[in-house]
Formats: C-alpha cells, sequence, structure tokens
C-alpha cells in the first residue's frame, strides 16, 4: 500500500494495482473531496451546529476499485477518516461512481386534443443484477462520462435505449426548474456547500447525483404498440432492454421500485401545478 496527499495534506492510501495517477484523474474522486472540503470548511460560520468542535478530514482509504479496461477507473469504495477533537467520529463509507442522468421521456399521440392529459412515459425492462432482478422496470439512464455534459448524456441513453433521436435543447432539466422556483443557484445552495441541483438517491454510501430530465413528443398512435415490448440496447456492452410504456397516471404504480421515476414523478407533478413548465414548452415550439 502506498499514500499519497490531497487537499490540506491529507494521506490517501491506495491498495496495490492503484496508481496516483489514475486516483486523480478519476473524476468523481476529484469532485467528492473537493465538494466535502468545502462543506468541511462551513463549519467555520458561528450559526453551524458544529462550529464549536469542528470535524476535520483526517484521511482516506482507497479499499477497492474497479478498472474499466486497463487503465481508467470505474468505481472505487473509500473509507474516510472524519472526527473532531472529541474523537467523534461521522460515518464516512463511500462508494463513489459519480453523476447520471435519468430521463422521462413522454409520448403524445397525434390526435389527442391539445388540452388532453394522455400521456405514455417510456420505461426500460433489464436485468439489474445488484438489485437481483433480470426485469427491473426504470426510467432511461446513464452515467455521465468524462466530457461532462449532462444533456448529453442524457440525448445519448435516449437514442441508444429508446432508438429515438432527440437533440439537447429538447431536454428539459426539472432540477434545475425546482431550483429556481426555490429561488436559488447551485452554487449557493446547501449554505454554500455547493451541491449540484440533482437528486441524491442513496446520500449514506454513495456520491452518485441524477440530473432529471423530460422531454416530449408527439407521435403517430400506431407507434405506440409498435413501440412498446421492442428490444433495445447495445449488445456489445452487455444491455438487454425491453421498452414498456406506461399511461402516465399509472406510472406511480408501474416504476414504484425506482426512485429515479419516483423523483422524476414528483418534480413534473410539483412544477406542473406551478406552472413552471409552460414558459419552456412555449420557448421549444418557437
Amino acid at each position: 500500500m502506498s499514500t499519497i496527499r490531497v487537499l490540506n495534506n491529507v494521506p490517501v492510501h491506495l491498495p496495490e494495482g492503484l496508481s496516483e495517477k489514475q486516483l486523480l484523474s478519476f473524476r468523481p474522486f476529484q469532485q467528492w473531496t473537493t465538494t466535502l472540503d468545502k462543506s468541511l470548511t462551513q463549519q467555520s460560520a458561528p450559526g453551524h451546529p458544529f462550529h464549536k468542535d469542528p470535524y476535520s478530514l483526517r484521511s482516506i482509504t482507497v479499499q477497492s476499485f474497479d478498472l474499466w479496461g486497463h487503465e481508467r477507473i470505474g468505481f472505487i469504495k473509500v473509507l474516510a477518516s472524519v472526527s473532531n477533537s472529541a474523537g467523534e467520529a461521522l460515518p464516512a463509507s463511500a462508494f463513489l461512481r459519480g453523476p447520471s442522468v435519468a430521463m422521462l421521456v413522454m409520448l403524445i399521440p397525434d390526435d389527442a386534443a391539445p388540452d388532453s392529459d394522455e400521456r405514455y412515459v417510456v420505461l426500460t425492462v433489464q436485468p439489474r443484477v445488484p438489485a437481483g432482478s433480470l426485469s427491473f422496470v426504470e426510467l432511461p439512464a446513464g452515467m455521465v462520462d468524462d466530457a461532462g455534459s449532462f444533456r448529453g448524456a442524457a440525448a445519448k441513453e435516449i437514442e441508444e435505449e429508446l432508438g429515438i433521436t432527440i437533440h439537447e435543447d429538447e431536454l428539459v432539466s426539472l432540477n434545475d426548474l425546482a431550483a429556481e422556483a426555490a429561488g436559488h443557484r447551485e452554487e449557493d445552495d446547501n449554505d454554500g456547500e455547493g451541491l449540484p441541483t440533482a437528486m441524491f438517491p442513496s446520500a449514506g454510501g454513495c456520491d452518485e447525483h441524477i440530473t432529471i430530465f423530460s422531454c416530449e413528443r408527439r407521435i403517430p398512435r400506431s407507434q405506440l404498440s409498435e413501440w412498446n415490448g421492442r428490444l433495445t440496447g447495445l449488445r456489445s456492452e452487455g444491455e438487454k432492454i425491453t421498452l414498456k410504456l406506461v399511461p402516465m397516471k399509472n406510472l406511480w404504480m408501474e416504476g414504484a421500485r425506482d426512485a429515479k421515476c419516483l423523483g422524476a414523478l414528483a418534480l413534473w407533478e410539483a412544477l406542473r401545478r406551478e406552472k413552471k413548465l409552460e414558459h419552456t414548452r412555449q420557448e421549444q415550439e418557437s
């Protein structure tokens, strides 16, 4: 095991086979340490609950890692030591995999009335071995690559998983609209911690945060039955995906096991109720 130092001279212990270059080029590790360090500095504010005895990051141990190919890190598991002067420690075991995107794709039959609520949401059914399932129902989703384009990643996943070509400017970030409605921006969110405007499905153990995009498209009604049950996905990457179209009114039942789905539905319904989606739709149509 070797040791390097990051941030304010914090030691990071690396397992055999993982180099300093590999770790420091892994963007999720950089983002996690930067955000954590920024959060720890917020304790200096008199109103912070930990102000009297602030916590410090003492060390980080990389316990395990997975490589994509021969060099690039896919995921890492770390154990951080975060404690205060009294010796009180915070739970700090984390699985780092980076950001992802999810897509709420709504199809409207072209013969539906303009004021109709008839919408169909595209779900995917695919094996999810970590969940112990070979037919997990969920919203289309994918990881954000090193290029960091969230809209680009969403558009790419829609095309690969659904076989639908959607331009980036057709996608609406529901998280951004919710942040705007709340009157704050990403950089001043959470009392200066700088957390992204995204959904964290498992903040107690994983850094993954999901930006949820939505889009609507009118299609011939006949295509609804053609797309339902279609086999898609990149077979070269082990994807075996079946499309499932469900009425919007049934989405809360059909996607009840998928946090992305429930989060997207809650955001979409709230933004629609508050009329925050209307101007966005008008901009797209103009």
